[in-house]
């Protein structure tokens, strides 16, 4: 189907040298950014990590790393 419509200048230019590197006929790269724009998938959502908080008293010791590594792998493989 032949059609008429009116792009920014610049927009035209850029798609004129992106069609002449890559050798692809100008009614192509338009096709292809059409097909791109309606058939890509939802963008989901920023995911954002909920506050939570809980009543307590904090930390109930206070450990160095080696101290809570030993503790971790307290009673594994020996």
């Amino acid at each position: 189907m032949k059609t008429t419509v009116e792009i920014p200048d610049d927009l035209f230019r850029e798609a004129k040298e992106y069609s002449a590197r890559h050798r692809l006929p100008l009614r192509e790269v338009i096709a292809r950014g059409l097909r791109n724009i309606l058939h890509e998938t939802p963008r989901r959502r920023k995911f954002k990590l909920k506050t939570i908080t809980t009543k307590g008293s904090g930390l109930v010791e206070d450990l160095d790393w080696p101290s809570i590594r030993a503790r971790i792998y307290e009673g594994r493989g020996e």
